[in-house]
């Protein structure tokens, strides 16, 4: 399986060399440190509100939308437009490309937003990469910690396992793709191109391009008992 079956690298992003469209996906999240400490923070910071705490090497772009409130802990790089919104905490290594949401009480961690990501709210996003124009419904969980805490395996797309060498892995989401809300993503899933998730359920491995995941049941109802 390689990155480039699942995402473009945004031109808006200048840390191409470290995202080879001919590595594995799961390389992509290893290279966000490197991307990260090898960028020149110099760059002077906005006025920055009064209720939001910034810690560490931080990146803001032009036209960055900031909160009342949130924690940034670098280092950080946060591009073009983007908006942050109230109760974001981002806890390092964290890269977004042009015109991303990063949602009220989201959590970001170790994670790659390629253009135009939505997660808008009550989000864990934690060693991930999503695609350009990825969306989590709210309440949508990047889950990136086996139970037993064993090394996360990857499926590809024919069904073939691939070791990672990972104990800490989230979800690899193509572009275009949508999580629906309240669903589980489980260590190491990977929804191809415009894939969907239903909402609420917990789905692990791989699904293809263009394909959505469900679970169907029927409602029933019954008479008030008063």
């Amino acid at each position: 399986m390689q990155a480039s079956e699942l995402f473009e690298f945004p031109d808006s992003l200048p840390f191409g060399a470290y995202f080879p469209m001919e590595a594995s996906p799961w390389e992509w999240v290893q290279g966000i440190k490197a991307a990260l400490t090898d960028f020149n923070f110099t760059a002077a910071l906005p006025e920055i509100p009064a209720g939001l705490h910034i810690e560490g090497p931080v990146f803001l772009a032009e036209g960055v939308k900031l909160p009342a409130l949130g924690t940034i802990i670098g280092p950080a790089y946060i591009g073009e437009g983007c908006e942050l919104r109230p109760g974001v905490y981002i806890r390092g290594n964290v890269i977004a490309g042009a015109g991303c949401v990063l949602g009220n009480s989201c959590e970001f961690k170790n994670c790659l937003l390629l253009d135009g990501v939505q997660v808008p709210h009550y989000s864990y996003v934690g060693d991930s990469v999503l695609g350009n124009k990825a969306h989590l419904g709210a309440g949508a969980i990047c889950s990136n910690l086996r139970l037993d805490q064993a090394g996360v395996i990857v499926k590809d797309f024919e069904g073939g396992g691939h070791a990672t060498g990972m104990r800490k892995l989230g979800a690899l989401i193509g572009d275009a793709a949508e999580v629906g809300c309240n669903a589980v993503l489980n260590p190491g899933s990977v929804l191809g191109r415009r894939a969907l998730v239903a909402p609420t359920l917990s789905f692990r491995g791989t699904l293809k391009a263009g394909t959505m995941a469900f679970c169907p049941s029927a409602i029933k109802t019954v008479p008030r008992m008063d």
